[in-house]
């Protein structure tokens, strides 16, 4: 199967199911020397652990990574090596046989028809490959990137900033990790991400799921990352956030709002802030011409409803008969909170892609 590497200098490549025998990874490009900080990377996996809380999914993983390769421990901690970081996330809470009378059905909005149409057959167990619990390795490789970035004063941060029609009152910032998390909603406006919770409770005991919206922000990030013209930094990006389950739009800076403006307000004035040129609004969300330009990168990420609902449906076989569905599984109400981990992990990766050929880029390593 073709598609499983994401990036250019920095690189993951995954493997595995979501009800097989693990799950796992390949880090390539991870410059030598970084202490790497396994708690750091183990505390990014619980937060997109299964079973964390009410608003998710039942089925319940340690999610514990085992490191196999590309690391060696010495007097200053775990260092990096230069080479390609192997590790692997055990499945230990699988259960394939769930799946079992789904062979000749089709589910509707899941990927069972569009993967046999590509392969001539599927994996039942879950979805395979389409499942969300695949993005568990992309949150480990996420995570070493986040590491390399701190080297770099570049930070990444991801909050709901609405589940279905419940939205927070406030623009698009940077909100601290205490922030997000202090609610399991991970939407950092405490009355919002109350309603938020009550609204999840309703729809999960209906059988029912719900979508919204995640902001990402990245600050840090220095004027001068991207590749025009097909590489550029949000359309690398658009490609990694749009790779996630689930993701049904994205927006840049002021998105589709920016489309019913004129270029006379829509326009990013530049001016001096000192140490720097900066802009005194950021509609461009940070990027101009696929180029960073040393504000805030903003994004707005939208994800639909789960596909899996707790209540009969209908469907047909492989020969276009109508079937009934059950209505069973464990599955997410919300993907929302759980999403959060993720959006971050693909956004550090590819920063970190970036700033390695950006310092490739110049003779004097300079930017």
């Amino acid at each position: 199967m073709a598609g499983n590497t994401l990036g250019s200098l920095f690189r993951l490549t995954t493997f595995g199911e979501s009800h097989g025998a693990a799950l796992g990874g390949i880090v390539d490009g991870c410059p030598a020397g970084l202490v790497l900080d396994d708690k750091a990377v183990q505390a990014e996996l619980a937060r997109r652990r299964p079973g964390q809380s009410a608003l998710t999914t039942s089925r319940a993983e340690a999610d514990e990574v085992q490191w196999l390769s590309g690391l060696v421990s010495t007097t200053e901690g775990v260092l990096t090596t230069g080479a390609p970081i192997g590790f692997t996330v055990m499945n230990t809470a699988a259960r394939p046989a769930d799946y079992d009378h789904l062979q000749h059905t089709f589910r509707p909005s899941h990927a069972d028809f569009t993967y046999e149409a590509k392969y001539g057959f599927r994996d039942v167990r879950g979805g395979g490959r389409a499942s969300a619990r695949e993005t568990v390795a992309r949150v480990v490789g996420g995570a070493v990137a986040r590491q390399v970035l701190a080297t770099m004063g570049v930070e990444v941060g991801a909050y709901v900033e609405r589940v279905q029609d419940i939205s927070m009152p406030l623009p698009p910032s940077f909100h601290s990790r205490e922030e997000v998390d202090a609610h399991p909603v991970r939407c950092p406006h405490p009355d919002t991400a109350k309603r938020m919770e009550e609204r999840i409770a309703e729809v999960k005991k209906a059988g029912d799921t719900v979508g919204g919206a995640i902001v990402l922000v990245a600050r840090g990030v220095p004027a001068g990352w991207g590749e025009p013209v097909f590489d550029r930094l949000h359309a690398d990006l658009a490609k990694a956030l749009w790779s996630l389950p689930a993701t049904k739009s994205l927006e840049l800076g002021s998105g589709l709002s920016g489309t019913l403006m004129r270029g006379s307000d829509h326009n990013d004035a530049f001016v001096n802030r000192g140490d720097r040129i900066g802009t005194a609004t950021n509609r461009s969300g940070g990027i101009q011409g696929g180029i960073s330009n040393g504000e805030d990168i903003v994004m707005r990420i939208g994800f639909k409803p789960v596909a899996t609902l707790l209540q009969p449906g209908t469907s047909v076989d492989r020969q276009g008969n109508s079937v009934s569905l059950e209505g069973r599984g464990r599955h997410d109400p919300c993907v929302l909170p759980r999403a959060v981990p993720m959006v971050e992990a693909m956004a550090c990766m590819v920063l970190v892609d970036h700033a390695l050929r950006q310092r490739a880029a110049r003779l004097t390593f300079g930017a």
